[in-house]
């Protein structure tokens, strides 16, 4: 009896552990297919968000002529490689810097280098280019004289007020025999620096985006491209005197410094030096602006 009483109790311990090891088995089962799903669920949510990182943000600064025109136009491009290219348009040199330098923006467009130079130096800004893009030939308009044989004795022409424009334009002025600068070759250069002027002719220093207004309350007037196009002007047929498009006013995208690689900006520069790009300058400014690529 006791021998019989012995073997029921293991029996039934050994129904007990199958019980148990079917029941831990189950459970375990059930546990490892819980945790796999939460896994594929977390993985799929991984997955997304990267595909949300990967949308990189480049917010520009621009002049609307041709600048943010000629960025607008690779917007496509940039797109394809998970790029969203935003474009703010300014009117006026100095915003789109301290915009930049500031980090509101992470790139401007508006600007050749002699001008960054001198902003850099009188503003104690860190902002450097990283591409040359387009020239916009700068050019002398009429205005009160028709042309530069009708220039009166003591004529007034009107220039550009910031020092690397003012100097563009004093350039410009005596390459078509005008005057005659100290340096023939100064890219900083002042009516100051004029010893010879047999005209006569008195200067105008009006900020660069006004000089259209007033073009014909002045007897000639030397507007940047830009702006001669934001006004209707068109610099190939409607002035009387060009710049050479070997210029050294080369028009440049610029980052602070520290951000040349920054997420983006590769890229931005590979749209702009494109065929693409060049094929849009070409035939939409009819050589008002010209690729420098």
């Amino acid at each position: 009896m006791k021998k019989f009483l012995t073997l029921s109790l293991a029996a039934a311990a050994c129904v007990a552990l199958s019980a148990c090891s079917s029941s831990t088995t189950e459970t375990t089962a059930a546990d490892t297919a819980a945790e796999t799903e939460a896994e594929e669920t977390e993985a799929e949510a991984e997955t997304e968000a990267a595909e949300d990182g990967e949308k990189i943000v480049v917010k520009v600064a621009a002049s609307p002529t041709p600048h943010a025109e000629i960025l607008n136009s690779v917007k496509d491009i940039l797109a394809e490689e998970g790029i969203d290219l935003q474009v703010t348009e300014y009117g006026d040199y100095v915003i789109p810097n301290t915009a930049v330098e500031e980090g509101e923006m992470d790139a401007n467009y508006f600007q050749h280098v002699p001008y960054l130079d001198q902003f850099n130096e009188e503003n104690g800004t860190h902002l450097v280019s990283v591409a040359g893009v387009h020239i916009e030939p700068m050019a002398v308009y009429a205005g009160k004289a028709a042309s530069f044989d009708e220039l009166a004795d003591g004529a007034t022409i009107a220039v550009p007020n910031d020092v690397t424009n003012e100097a563009r334009a004093l350039l410009l002025l005596q390459s078509n025999g005008l005057i005659k600068l100290k340096d023939e070759a100064n890219l900083s250069a002042t009516p100051n620096d004029i010893v010879e002027n047999t005209k006569n002719i008195q200067f105008k220093e009006v900020e660069a985006a006004m000089i259209p207004n007033i073009k014909d309350e002045v007897d000639l007037s030397v507007i940047n491209s830009n702006y001669a196009m934001q006004a209707g002007l068109n610099p190939v047929g409607d002035s009387l005197a060009i710049e050479d498009s070997d210029s050294p006013y080369v028009n440049v995208l610029v980052v602070k410094e520290g951000n040349e690689d920054a997420p983006g900006i590769p890229e931005l520069v590979e749209a702009l030096h494109s065929e693409t790009c060049k094929k849009f300058i070409e035939d939409t400014f009819d050589g008002a602006v010209v690729p420098a690529f």
